[in-house]
């Protein structure tokens, strides 16, 4: 887990630059990087020197492939076979590009847990919006101060140049993911033996600048809005919960409210966040594990220990077949590894650890994060006695006919109890994202959370 000597360079720039309170944005001549050396936002374009990352080209075209009646996208890649597996037998092998997380799956189940390893291609790219507005953002955006906001943002990616952490994170939890969606999902936390019954779900993100009644010049604190309303099994059926994701999280912390169905009241939902427990997760995750990691990161210091090489899930095609059945995926202890797919990418590693003073259960949480996209690709989670708890990876796809970079399933094993969660999967479902919907602001208000929880 080395940092190269530029990296190190940047830490000690990044210190500086801390020690004299100034939170600055890159220079005009580094940000003309962007486009050149480095892709439109801010991974490096050139593959590595053995040949096993290639150059990014572009991305794939947004005809790589067919979309079927309900919106899923036919595998770009499917004629291609594993290079390798990676078993626990010959782990120790690949160690060098693998994380503890990993390595503690292979340990934890020897006899089932396994990674096949594909070829590299570098499927994602974004639009020529998003690619204008992070030009914008490498010169002008800032953190406010603490590192808990940002000002002078439009879009995505606020720092596609990063100089430490914390600028990492941020551009995780601002990355592009469609202007606005609607997607039918589902969650299960299997026992140790396998058995597990599903939570359904109706989700929707829209970013503030993709409401249909977006004001430019009205000011406005939120990043974006999200609904999420559970639609089965019956005892949970029409809960609702409401999120206004805010931007400036010193200025306004996040808003959240809950509608309970059963009592029909909407209520101020302050435990929607830190290591609040996730909904309808049977103890299996925490609010902040939601979309790998997200809110407000002020309970931690961040550091960038550097970039590296890993095998980590990528072009997951194959596992969001919508031939598959539910049934076909979860299995006990993990996922069904047969349908997964890992590529070699380059990540940025940050360490997350808890401040004096601060709570949460995850006294440490390591971070590993896809250069192309800027998506947490593998987080391992520590506990206050600094053992390896949780393990996240998050199986990602590129919807290639939007230009958007997602996950198709977010998993969270629990390496102690034997027992995980699985978000996501929509194999079964009538309909896979819907990339077209529109909302109004009035959506997304708490009057309107006892409509939105009509069964």
């Amino acid at each position: 887990m080395k940092a190269t000597k530029s990296l190190l360079q940047t830490g000690a720039l990044t210190l500086s630059l801390l020690s004299a309170g100034v939170m600055a944005a890159v220079s005009p001549e580094e940000a003309a990087k962007l486009g050149t050396v480095l892709t439109p936002i801010g991974a490096e374009k050139a593959g590595n020197a053995d040949g096993t990352i290639p150059e990014w080209t572009g991305g794939l075209p947004t005809n790589a492939g067919s979309v079927d009646a309900r919106g899923f996208l036919s595998d770009p890649f499917a004629n291609e076979k594993p290079l390798f597996v990676i078993t626990a037998q010959n782990a120790e092998q690949y160690k060098d590009k693998l994380t503890p997380g990993q390595l503690a799956m292979f340990k934890r189940y020897p006899e089932t847990y396994r990674m096949p390893v594909y070829p590299t291609h570098r499927s994602a790219t974004v639009p020529a919006k998003v690619i204008e507005d992070t030009k914008y953002n490498a010169v002008n955006t800032k953190l406010v101060q603490g590192g808990n906001g940002l000002e002078n943002f439009r879009t995505a990616n606020p720092f596609p140049i990063p100089k430490d952490g914390l600028e990492v994170i941020w551009n995780h939890i601002t990355r592009y993911r469609g202007g606005s969606v609607r997607r039918l999902v589902t969650q299960a936390t299997p026992q140790p033996n396998g058995s597990y019954s599903l939570v359904y779900f109706q989700d929707e993100f829209t970013f503030r600048t993709s409401l249909k009644d977006y004001d430019p010049n009205k000011p406005s604190n939120v990043l974006f809005y999200f609904k999420q309303r559970v639609t089965a099994p019956a005892r949970l059926a029409g809960n609702v919960l409401l999120v206004h994701e805010t931007l400036d999280q010193v200025k306004e912390p996040r808003l959240a409210w809950l509608y309970n169905a059963g009592q029909r009241r909407v209520r101020r939902a302050p435990q929607v966040s830190y290591d609040g427990p996730g909904t309808a997760a049977d103890g299996l995750r925490t609010s902040d594990n939601f979309d790998m990691y997200n809110g407000a990161p002020d309970r931690y210091d961040w550091q960038l220990i550097g970039k590296q090489e890993l095998y980590i899930p990528y072009n997951s095609y194959k596992l969001d077949d919508p031939k598959l059945k539910y049934s076909d995926i979860i299995k006990a202890g993990h996922i069904n590894q047969d349908l997964t797919r890992y590529e070699l990418h380059r990540v940025w590693h940050v360490t997350a650890t808890l401040k004096p003073g601060e709570r949460h259960i995850y006294a440490k949480r390591d971070f590993f994060i896809d250069e192309d996209t800027w998506q947490a690709a593998e987080i391992d989670h520590y506990d206050g006695r600094g053992t390896l708890w949780r393990v996240a990876e998050a199986h990602s796809q590129y919807y290639y006919d939007k230009q958007v970079p997602w996950y198709t399933l977010e998993a969270l094993y629990d390496i102690l109890s034997g027992r995980y969660l699985a978000l996501g999967m929509k194999n079964e479902e009538k309909q896979a994202y819907d990339f077209n919907y529109t909302a109004s602001e009035s959506d997304y208000t708490p009057a309107a959370l006892r409509q939105a929880g009509v069964r």
